[in-house]
């Protein structure tokens, strides 16, 4: 897995495969091996090893605490599985969402689909139709497709992206929002429970695994009114 023979640099190739240890399940969340523990087994530096844990901790993967150790993260975590939503109460509270789900279905990718998740002919996706709420508030209404490939199992019950992504051994890296506004279609303001020709934010977001595929294409029709903000950040 790492091999001082590729072009690739070492901490990368190390990077990759300790990362494929935390998909895979083989890497836990909880404490893991020490820096020179890592260095001996993948036969590298110790620098090596600090450059590669470096960067997993940049990508939320790990974290370091000085004098306990390495840890791997669950990326269910509360903390973790928030950056997905950027809906804030007035104070800056991130939103406590819950889900209905009104329809999980398998079928052939469309066009759209396939541009937007880089399928090729004949691959298939799982599609998904719930609704989000603050409490009894309807906030979004959510259209999901995730490629079948990556997905082997999803529920009809949907947690959250982060939940089942680790679920299936997926990484979830960077996503991709395009944000515009239209009227809501009749059947979204009824599900949202606004006047008929409301205007809705609508999110359309591509999230990629760690490693750059796509692993969700994700359409949200929202009305935050007067109560809600949406919190964009640039890194």
């Amino acid at each position: 897995m790492v091999t001082k023979f590729s072009t690739r640099p070492l901490y990368l190739q190390l990077h990759d495969a300790m990362t494929e240890r935390v998909a895979s399940g083989q890497w836990k969340p909880g404490p893991v091996a020490n820096e020179g523990e890592l260095a001996r087994e993948f036969g590298v530096s110790t620098g090596t090893v600090r450059k590669a844990l470096d960067l997993m901790e940049a990508e939320r993967l790990i974290t370091r605490r000085q004098g306990r150790g390495t840890f791997v993260n669950d990326q269910t975590a509360r903390h973790l599985s928030s950056r997905f939503c950027n809906i804030r109460t007035p104070n800056g509270r991130s939103v406590e969402r819950q889900f209905r789900v009104d329809e999980v279905a398998e079928a052939q990718a469309n066009e759209t689909e396939r541009q937007r998740l880089g399928l090729g002919e004949n691959e298939r996706v799982f599609r998904i139709r719930r609704l989000c709420l603050d409490g009894d508030r309807p906030l979004m209404v959510e259209k999901i497709s995730l490629p079948g490939a990556l997905f082997l199992n999803v529920p009809d019950t949907i947690p959250d992206t982060a939940a089942l992504a680790q679920q299936n051994g997926i990484v979830l890296g960077k996503a991709a929002e395009r944000i515009t506004v239209e009227v809501a279609a009749p059947a979204v303001s009824k599900l949202l429970n606004i006047p008929d020709n409301s205007v809705v934010m609508v999110l359309d977001r591509v999230t990629h695994t760690l490693l750059g595929r796509q692993a969700e294409w994700r359409m949200g029709y929202c009305h935050l009114g007067g109560e809600y903000t949406y919190l964009a950040e640039i890194t």
